[in-house]
């Protein structure tokens, strides 16, 4: 264990840098993890970039759930931006130190990208509950102002979220241990290597958590529960299948970030899956974006479609 280094007196900060531990433990691995993860950061950044060009250029994509699927995948860049950069650099060049004010801006970050996709979930759903519950009404309620009214506010919301007990966090001494027994900065591996009294800090960013993940979460469910039952009284096969498949993708994607969520901060806290909290984190941090615009381009026509234009344009060009 690295000591910590410069030691100050009184109230200032007595560990300047902290040593992310990631996968350190498997020394022989370094270099082939470095290219899995390579290639999983490519595949994420052009997949998800593909995808926002697409909502963009392509005219019949230019409608409300398009254009918050084009947010998502701009999320997504940012998610794996924040994350797997860092965790490259240090598997190419074995530093894994990193300052504590660096370490609590990753962490700034991170939570606020993942209360804004959290939001941002709960506003695709709502946008999949007006048009198949009430589709009479869908244009005139979810009209572009109100998309770029929501799209500001969830953003907005997102990194204020977390600003409070981020600036809390920085306020907090760190004595050592510096080790970080993770692959990012997460909020509870930090927390836990402060000396200082970290409650009003824990409750702060408890309440936080709660105030902007669970409502989201709430509405996300509401809003399936509603599509689901409506989706039920169709009374042809058909019909069901065809209304179910314009929310299947959304859907899929929701149950894996809330899925990964849960195992990754409330099931890996027994004394059982503790050791594998890790790894979980791998999928919730870093399969995650990948997996979200391949489920889109491969289950949606429209998008199968916009991409198949895009390449007979390059092509052509």
């Amino acid at each position: 264990m690295k000591p910590p280094a410069n030691m100050h007196k009184g109230n200032q900060t007595t560990v300047t840098d902290f040593i992310i531990l990631g996968f350190g433990n498997l020394p022989h691995l370094q270099v082939p993890l470095f290219l899995l993860f390579l290639v999983i950061y490519t595949l994420t950044m052009a997949g998800n970039i593909l995808i926002i060009v697409l909502v963009v250029t392509d005219q019949h994509l230019h409608s409300p759930m398009y254009f918050f699927l084009g947010n998502l995948s701009c999320l997504e860049t940012c998610y794996s931006s924040t994350i797997l950069p860092r965790m490259l650099a240090s598997l190419l060049t074995g530093d894994r130190t990193i300052s504590v004010t660096g370490c609590i801006t990753q962490l700034y970050f991170f939570g606020s990208l993942a209360g804004t996709e959290c939001s941002l979930l709960s506003v695709m759903s709502y946008d999949r509950y007006l048009a198949i519950c009430k589709p009479l009404h869908y244009a005139s309620l979810m009209n572009s102002r109100l998309c770029l009214e929501l799209v500001a506010g969830l953003w907005i919301g997102g990194f204020l979220s977390v600003s409070i007990f981020i600036f809390m966090m920085s306020q907090l001494t760190f004595c050592g241990p510096n080790e970080i027994d993770h692959f990012f900065c997460d909020f509870s591996p930090i927390i836990k290597l402060s000396c200082s009294d970290t409650y009003i800090v824990e409750v702060t960013a408890l309440i936080s958590s709660s105030i902007f993940t669970l409502p989201p979460f709430l509405l996300t469910l509401a809003s399936y529960v509603c599509i689901i039952s409506t989706i039920l009284r169709i009374p042809s096969t058909s019909g069901r299948q065809k209304t179910f498949s314009t929310c299947s993708s959304h859907l899929m994607v929701v149950t894996i970030f809330y899925g990964t969520l849960i195992i990754v901060y409330l099931v890996s806290e027994s004394d059982a899956l503790r050791d594998l909290n890790k790894v979980f984190s791998v999928f919730y941090g870093v399969l995650t974006p990948l997996v979200n615009p391949l489920i889109y381009s491969l289950r949606n026509k429209e998008v199968k479609e916009a991409l198949r234009k895009a390449v007979l344009r390059f092509f052509v060009f």
